[in-house]
């Protein structure tokens, strides 16, 4: 059976995995299921319609599935879904989607969410996200693979946020940030390539080569962005590496960070 805490409040029609843990005086709402492995810790309030895969950690005060900030929504069923093995720390807050967009918002699997991060509605997140203190995300903001957002790093509503693309503390990003680059600022530039990021990740000497070369064409090059879209693109078809870039491509609509 859960081990839920005699404080907390579990709604009757919450769907609760054997080996699920409830901390003192959490509420899980009547709409959530919590699967295998997940441990919700003091404080915590789970509502809304939420998935939540298995052995994610819920760290005291964080607030999931609640209320979109957005006076268009009216209370519509729209959903939460987050994967397996992420780790929230205090007081994040994740709202469900609004029926303006998908009515859905997506967080992937093996993502750092650390203390007061806000997740608004109808975001995606990818999988291996890091999100440092106070980093916010507006609503529609869609984040890929292995991103990493400094501390107080705000992003506007609707952007797209490149895999692989790292933010410095304390960045305002109002435009779509390409995949592997690094950005700074208010408002954030970009800076270079995450080079070391990649290195770690595995992505061998030629792989990294072309990731600089895209860089080039996007940024020293001098050319109109449409064009170094096409090169781009072409590239791609032959380095596995820029489907990332292709990818990035097909949903940014705002412009790039420059």
């Amino acid at each position: 059976m859960p081990r839920i805490h005699p404080t907390a409040l579990v709604d009757s029609n919450a769907v609760l995995a054997d080996d699920v843990m409830i901390g003192p005086y959490s509420i899980i709402g009547p709409n959530v299921k919590l699967s295998a492995g997940t441990v919700v810790e003091a404080h915590c309030v789970i509502e809304g319609h939420t998935q939540i895969g298995e052995n994610n950690l819920f760290h005291s005060f964080c607030s999931v599935g609640c209320v979109p900030q957005d006076k268009k929504y009216n209370g519509e069923p729209t959903q939460l879904t987050i994967g397996d093995r992420n780790t929230f720390f205090q007081n994040v807050t994740i709202s469900v989607g609004t029926s303006q967009d998908r009515g859905h918002t997506i967080v992937g699997n093996d993502n750092w969410v650390m203390a007061y991060a806000h997740i608004a509605h109808d975001c995606i997140v990818g999988n291996n996200v890091i999100l440092a203190n106070n980093a916010t995300l507006a609503g529609h903001v869609s984040i890929g693979d292995f991103v990493i957002l400094g501390g107080l790093t705000a992003v506007h509503q609707f952007c797209v946020i490149g895999a692989h693309a790292m933010a410095g503390g304390g960045s305002i990003i109002v435009q779509d940030l390409p995949p592997f680059v690094m950005c700074e600022g208010n408002r954030a530039s970009a800076r270079s390539i995450n080079i070391e990021g990649l290195k770690r990740r595995g992505f061998n000497p030629e792989a990294i080569l072309a990731v600089k070369k895209a860089y080039k064409i996007l940024y020293r090059e001098g050319i109109a962005y449409s064009d170094a879209i096409i090169q781009i693109r072409e590239m791609a078809k032959n380095e596995p590496a820029l489907d990332c870039f292709v990818d990035f491509f097909d949903q940014a609509k705002r412009g790039i960070v420059r």
